[in-house]
Order: C-alpha cells, then structure tokens, then sequence
C-alpha cells in the first residue's frame, strides 16, 4: 500500500487524544454528509419538475414541425404530400392551418386561435386523451373542440343545438374596407369537446377540421400553416429535417420539440443550474469543517510529523498523507450522503412520502447524470480543500 495512503487512513480511522479533534472530525464528515445529501435530493426534485413539465409538450407538441420561412402559409401539393410519406424516417404526419379568430356565443366574446387539423392529426399527437368533456369532433362536420378556460369564459357547453359557436375572421384581401358588414367571414359550429390541458393552451386554441377552417379563411387547397410529423422508432432528425427540405418546393423552416419550446427549456434548465450552484456553495462552506479538522489534525500530530521526516519521510510524503486524509473524509461522507438520499428519493417514486396535491405525488427522478454531478462536485471541492489544509504540514516541520 502506497506508504502516504496507509498513514492516512490510520489517522482518518484511529482515535485522536483530544477530543475536541475527535468532534470536529465528525462534524466535518457530518457536514458533508448533508452537502452531499440536500445536493442530491435537491436536484433529483428539479430533475423530476423539469420531467414533469415537459411531459405535457412530450404528449401534445409534434416531432417535428415545419413553418413556411416567410409569411404565415405555404402550399404542399399532392406530389410533395405522397414524397413526404414516403421518406424514411418519418411515421406519419398532419396537415395544420393555424389563425387568430374572434369568437362570438350569445353576446360574450373572445379572440383566440383556430387550428384546423386534419384526420392524422391524432396520430401525431394525443389531443383526444386531453378531452375532459364530450368527444373530438368528427371529421367533415361543423364541430369545434375548445379549451377549458375559453369554454368557462364564453360559457360554452357541449352539443347545444340552440346556440352555436360563431367564429369570424378578417376577410383575406388588399385595399380600403367600405362595407363594414362584409369585413369578416363568418361561420357558425357546435362545441363537441372541450379539452384541458394547461392554462395557457386552455385559453389559446380552438380545434376545428382543417377542411372547414380552409373554407372559412377562403384558402386554397393544399394551402397550411404547418406540418407537424411524428418521427419513426430510431429516426435520425437531423436525416430527416435535410430530406424534408429537400421534398419541399417551398422555403421552409423545421423545429425539434425543444426547438418548439425553447423558452421552457431554457427556463428549466436555468433554475436547475442555479440550485446547483446555491447548494454547491452550501457545500463549500461545509467543506471548511473539513479544511479545520485537517489542520487541527496537523497540529495534533505534530510529534508525529518530526518522527515520520526523521526515519526519512519527505515533506511530500507528508503533505500527502494529510491530503489524502481530507480526500478520504470527503469521500467518505460524500458517499454516505449520496446513498442515503438515493434511498430517500427511490422511497418517495414508490411510496409518494410527500404528496403536492391529494392525488400528485412530488415528482422526483434518479438519474446517472445526477450522481455523476455530485460525485465529482464532491470529489473536486474536496481535493481543494484537503490541499489547502495538507499545506500547513510543512510548518509543523519547523514548528
């Protein structure tokens, strides 16, 4: 055994004649201990947040999703449509038309989004499940599934024959509008469904079929706003994203999922690298117990010191028995730290100890990137604080 090592582990494990050393020892193992411990906890909870609130764009965003690069639509032609379908890579995809709209039900008003979607649609994405009322609409008919949020405030209900949902939009064209009555289209549907999924797409988007929203904007057809693809098992994006602009005659654009909430992610992963660094530099201050028992270690074995350099130990040798030591205490209760919040963490995924709602357990989430973080996030702090404090050895020489 390397002669520094052996040292060190008997001064880690071998009992001090003071106690006050002995004591400092354990809080300075106990300190890291809990460092390690809340880092970990605490970013397996963020883990699980970030998990969870990205499971709702996971559910319901597409793929990928293709947006004309310069106005608001684009024309696929049954050519391109075919080509599409058959490029490898991508599963199925689905037509969408996508505008602002102002909804009128007797005398409450309301602008949202219509989004007309074609019979693909729910292949793409899982907008059915997130009907909470009624059916989705059936294809063909004048039937619209709204939000939650703009059903409440609008006071709609599901398959009320004697009102209808009255959606108007500005009628395409250029020039001066001198008939006021004829400056939008109109068009009358029935609430099939009402879907709910969170407050903000709740108060967005009205689902129509794309047919009749084509009707009611007077666009023609093959004409969308969009196409979002749902992706075969093991799809290369980046091969499919190059041959779809390759299959397209139009200039377009292609996001990813993350792309499509670039926001999100980067809000998610900012609050994730600022807990990291707060609880980092929790554990920093931690590590000054470690710093403080290394040097009244040091002073204690002083005697020791002067007889380990007289049977021809070198003041490197020393200095790294002292290292090593603080190296080993760091790791120490680094590890147990870890194996105890692990265990913690794998107790709320299967038991739910701490419940946010009733029915929601607090979402949390083990993951090897986690582990890895605070492994060498201990390691490393460690390492600086053993050598700052293994530093002193060489006074104790001449001391």
């Amino acid at each position: 055994m390397n002669f520094p090592f052996y040292i060190a582990r008997r001064y880690l494990f071998s009992k001090s004649s003071s106690n006050a050393i002995n004591i400092i020892t354990i809080i300075a193992a106990l300190g890291v201990f809990a460092g390690a411990f809340s880092l970990f906890i605490v970013l397996s909870g963020f883990t699980g947040l970030k998990d969870f609130s990205l499971s709702f764009s996971n559910e319901y965003d597409p793929d990928l999703k293709v947006f004309p690069e310069k106005g608001k639509t684009f024309v696929i032609s049954p050519e391109e449509a075919a080509d599409l379908q058959q490029l490898e890579g991508i599963g199925v995809y689905s037509e969408v038309i996508e505008e602002r709209v102002f909804l009128d039900f007797r005398s409450k008003n309301k602008t949202a989004f219509i989004k007309g979607v074609d019979p693909n649609y729910l292949r793409v994405n899982k907008m059915d499940s997130a009907v909470v009322f009624g059916t989705w609409f059936a294809p063909g008919e004048a039937q619209v599934v709204v939000g939650n949020n703009i059903s409440r405030e609008l006071s709609l209900g599901i398959f009320d024959y004697s009102d209808l949902l009255k959606i108007m939009v500005p009628r395409p064209g250029t020039g001066q509008i001198t008939d006021p009555t004829n400056a939008f289209n109109s068009e009358e549907a029935i609430v099939s469904g009402i879907y709910s999924i969170s407050e903000e797409l709740d108060d967005k988007y009205v689902y129509a079929p794309i047919n009749y929203v084509r009707y009611l904007l007077e666009m023609k057809e093959g004409g969308v706003s969009a196409l979002e693809i749902k992706l075969s098992p093991g799809a290369d994006p980046e091969a499919v994203i190059e041959n779809i602009h390759s299959a397209l005659k139009a200039d377009v654009q292609v996001k990813n999922r993350a792309q499509l909430n670039e926001s999100l992610y980067k809000m998610l992963n900012t609050e994730n690298l600022a807990v990291y660094l707060i609880f980092t530099l929790v554990l920093i201050i931690a590590l000054f117990n470690v710093v403080g028992s290394i040097i009244m270690a040091i002073l204690d074995k002083r005697e020791n010191i002067k007889t380990l350099h007289s049977l021809g130990a070198t003041p490197k040798q020393i200095k790294n028995i002292f290292f090593a030591q603080g190296v080993f205490l760091t790791l120490m209760g680094g590890t147990l730290g870890l194996l105890v919040s692990l265990a913690v963490v794998f107790l709320q995924q299967e038991y739910s100890l701490v419940m946010i709602t009733p029915t929601l357990p607090y979402p949390v989430t083990i993951t090897w990137e986690n582990i890895l973080v605070v492994m060498v996030t201990i390691t490393a702090l460690g390492m600086i604080a053993s050598y700052i404090a293994a530093s002193r050895s060489k006074k104790a020489l001449v001391g």
